[in-house]
């Protein structure tokens, strides 16, 4: 992530390890008693997207199973990115966790516990889109347009591509609880390809240096014969 890699990666997270029957995993909630934690896991689940932030990622998307439309549309501008890509899927394991994401993805609470971002529009949520996403200070603060003299206006819009990611992390970190978990590109940023970067890099040495070959390099100073 770092190296900004041109490689696209997804993330499907359903809070244990499903494939290998059932042990828990870095993203299982604390307290998890699974097959390895009889007793409840003691410590405190690893989020992706901090990962993805605290090396400088420059892509973060999310979508949820069963949102095959956004799944399609987020892996699809991941497929478009130039870089690394890293797409969270929150996944159900009927087999070993089912049910996990239910609190977040039951179509009865989706609307209000989810936000489907998308660049250049107002971030917007609810079953009626009549709530939205306010700054409060150096905070996010989901407000009702209408009540306590909120209006459309003062409801944030998404900019994905912008350089900074300190909201972009913000967004990425809710949880759908006081705030609601964000779906659909997230973060979309531009950056040097680490991989494109090396090879225009060779390519000027070559060109500068006049070596087609290790062994041109080699024999291109003084040698001599034992």
């Amino acid at each position: 992530m770092r190296r900004n890699v041109d490689i696209n990666i997804i993330l499907f997270n359903n809070k244990i390890y499903g494939l290998t029957k059932g042990q828990y995993s870095p993203t299982s909630d604390r307290g998890f008693v699974s097959k390895s934690s009889p007793y409840g896991t003691t410590e405190d689940p690893f989020i992706p997207a901090e990962l993805v932030f605290g090396a400088r990622g420059c892509f973060f998307a999310r979508s949820i199973d069963v949102e095959l439309k956004i799944t399609e549309e987020v892996l699809t501008a991941a497929g478009r990115h130039r870089g690394l890509t890293v797409t969270e899927v929150l996944q159900n394991c009927v087999i070993f966790n089912n049910g996990i994401h239910n609190p977040i993805t039951d179509r009865e609470v989706r609307a209000d516990r989810t936000i489907l971002l998308r660049h250049g529009q107002k971030m917007l949520f609810g079953k009626n889109m009549d709530r939205g996403l306010v700054q409060d200070g150096f905070l996010l603060k989901a407000v009702t347009i209408g009540e306590d003299g909120y209006t459309i206006d003062d409801v944030l819009t998404h900019d994905a591509h912008t350089p900074s990611n300190f909201l972009h992390q913000q967004l990425a970190m809710m949880d759908g609880n006081d705030l609601p978990l964000a779906l659909g590109v997230i973060r979309d940023v531009d950056s040097p390809v680490y991989n494109e970067e090396i090879e225009a890099q060779i390519a000027d040495v070559r060109a500068r240096k006049n070596f087609t070959s290790l062994r041109d390099m080699i024999l291109a100073g003084e040698t001599w014969t034992v």
